[in-house]
């Protein structure tokens, strides 16, 4: 099994501390930006960064929904961690400066892909697929927050 890596980023127009506390908020903030690959989203327990648990599912095609129970971490102010506890799936979100009122969020997803024929597919085209869902949200968060 070979790790695919999927990264999505974006400039958003707010400051550092207005687009942390909204990458950190699973209580409102997040379902507001989530796009419509993202079905039955639900808070398990706390809704503000560190030691929150929730869940979804992800809907990466019509026929691939995986569903996501994230255990969440805040190892620094400026990274979210997203541990699904149902698979090996880790999605990592980095909220740095980038110049004068504005912030560059990145998010990055990880997981153990599939070997075989099945497996160089994945490789191959889920990190696009994933890349464009992310980018959808990105611009949600922009717009959501954004000056």
């Amino acid at each position: 099994m070979a790790q695919v890596t999927a990264t999505s980023e974006r400039t958003v127009p707010a400051p550092v501390e207005t687009v942390r506390a909204a990458v950190a908020d699973y209580a409102q903030t997040r379902p507001e930006i989530l796009t419509e690959q993202f079905t039955d989203y639900a808070v398990l327990t706390g809704g503000q960064g560190d030691g929150t648990s929730a869940t979804w599912k992800l809907h990466a095609t019509k026929k691939r929904v995986r569903h996501v129970k994230a255990d969440v971490t805040q190892p620094t102010p400026d990274t979210v961690v997203e541990k699904d506890a149902n698979s090996s799936l880790v999605t990592t979100w980095r909220v740095a400066p980038a110049g004068e009122g504005a912030s560059l969020v990145t998010i990055t997803t990880t997981w153990n892909g599939a070997g075989g024929i099945g497996g160089f597919f994945e490789r191959t085209f889920a990190p696009k697929g994933l890349t464009r869902i992310y980018d959808g949200v990105l611009a949600n968060l922009a717009s959501r927050v954004g000056s």
